[in-house]
């Protein structure tokens, strides 16, 4: 069984009247719905009320996959709770950054650069180009997702060259944007996927759906490192 926590700030449904006609329950509870119709999981939730005094390491320890949301308070989140997520990343643990969370403080831990962007929220057409179809996360999702409106995300965003670039979005303005990023930080996989403006029904789009659960199973861990992994462990001496 996979354990998953889902970190979704929460502050846009309860505090803007459009988003929570959108997402009543919040974009929390739509990623929980189809994550668990797909696979075989438990999931915990966190928001900014209790993410810096609930979000433990014991909690984090016991997560294979990280799934992060943030926009307008990111600065809420504490330095010593996005050092935890970040470290367990390095770790093993798998993490998944949505939208806005390119600005968040474990991915700009992860990323050791700015993550600095383009925007402009006029609700345009976005056409999300496969560019790595071979990569795990592509899978049948065929040669593009296109997205009636969006808030645009435009170079130069300010990250480190990914591992794999799964993704290309194209904005009908003309904007283009590296919206799907995969990589490994550690022993961890990370996988950075820009569409879910809180304004518009992202998440409940299936394409986009099969994206997520595809990126889940691609950064859930390999191996974790663990207690057990100590520089204090022996370590056998081979005989020449």
């Amino acid at each position: 069984m996979l354990k998953i926590t889902i970190y979704n700030e929460y502050k846009h449904e309860r505090e803007d009247e459009a988003c929570a006609a959108v997402y009543p329950d919040g974009i929390h509870s739509v990623l929980q719905s189809f994550i668990e119709a797909d696979k075989d999981c438990a999931i915990r939730i966190f928001t900014v009320d209790n993410v810096n005094t609930e979000l433990t390491d014991e909690i984090l320890a016991d997560t294979d996959v990280c799934i992060w949301w943030g926009h307008m308070a990111h600065e809420l989140v504490a330095d010593e709770t996005a050092a935890r997520v970040a470290e367990h990343v390095l770790k093993g643990m798998g993490a998944i950054f949505l939208h806005s969370a390119h600005m968040s403080k474990p991915f700009i831990r992860l990323m050791g650069t700015s993550c600095t962007l383009k925007w402009r929220e006029v609700g345009e057409k976005e056409i999300l180009w496969v560019v790595d179809p071979l990569h795990p996360v592509a899978q049948g999702i065929g040669k593009y997702i296109e997205l009636e409106h969006e808030e645009m995300y435009g170079e130069h965003f300010d990250i480190p060259e990914p591992d794999s670039l799964v993704f290309i979005g194209w904005f009908k303005g003309g904007n283009v944007f590296r919206s799907g990023c995969a990589y490994r930080r550690g022993m961890g996989r990370v996988f950075y996927f820009q569409p879910g403006h809180e304004m518009y029904p992202t998440y409940k789009n299936p394409s986009i759906q099969k994206v997520i659960l595809n990126a889940v199973g691609w950064v859930a861990p390999v191996r974790r490192i663990d207690a057990l992994d100590c520089p204090q462990c022996e370590v056998p001496i081979m005989e020449i």
